[in-house]
């Protein structure tokens, strides 16, 4: 069984390296973190949100059952953090194999992975959290380290501003995530384009790359895209 918040699809995945990509998206439900910026609140934040509402326990075979309608070529597992359900995710990404989908998993990097699903996962897109992000609790290099060692993983930082490029800095290396990309905190397209221009010369400087959010500038804030 799986807590799900939603399934849908298909659309593009809008961030990292794999973004313009034909995609369906599972986002599971429940999150250890609490971003002052985080823009899906509806999968763990119950002061604003009813939980009886936003989350469905359903049987794995249903939830593949219906991203099997939708039949995009890449599956990418989100949250909430999709972490804390890591077990029942091993029959999903193995389904999802059997039918020759990639899997991506987005995680903030706090809960290290199994070694079955390590082996599992086509790309870890982990996104550690900057003081900026409000959360009162430090990466764990040696977690991180666990994502990195499977050779598979890059690391999102989300920033507002290049102030917080030093800290990105010192995560990735302690984390020895090599492959790194800066992506601006934004939930409307013009507050993403003014901070992408500000960022690019200094993520350039650094050799790092920059992400847009696609889906940011085509649908906006809008759930379900």
């Amino acid at each position: 069984m799986l807590v799900v918040a939603e399934v849908f699809g298909p659309t593009f995945q809008g961030e990292g390296p794999s973004a313009g990509r034909r995609a369906m998206f599972l986002r599971l439900g429940r999150c250890n973190l609490d971003c002052a910026w985080c823009d899906t609140p509806y999968t763990w934040d119950w002061s604003r949100f009813d939980p009886a509402v936003e989350l469905h326990r359903r049987a794995v075979d249903d939830v593949m059952s219906e991203l099997d309608a939708i039949g995009a070529g890449l599956l990418v597992i989100t949250g909430g953090e999709p972490m804390l359900q890591q077990r029942d995710l091993v029959p999903v990404v193995s389904g999802a194999h059997a039918r020759g989908w990639r899997v991506e998993v987005e995680t903030n990097g706090t809960i290290a992975p199994t070694a079955e699903l390590a082996a599992m996962v086509d790309q870890w897109n982990v996104s550690p959290k900057l003081a900026g992000a409000g959360v009162g609790r430090r990466p764990d290099p040696e977690t991180l380290r666990a994502f990195a060692a499977t050779g598979r993983a890059i690391a999102k930082f989300v920033v507002s501003d290049p102030s917080e490029l030093d800290e990105a800095a010192d995560v990735a290396a302690a984390g020895r995530l090599g492959d790194v990309w800066i992506m601006p905190e934004a939930t409307d397209a013009g507050t993403l384009a003014a901070r992408l221009a500000t960022l690019a010369p200094s993520v350039l400087a650094r050799g790092w790359n920059l992400s847009n959010r696609l889906h940011v500038v085509l649908w906006g804030d809008r759930r379900g895209h």
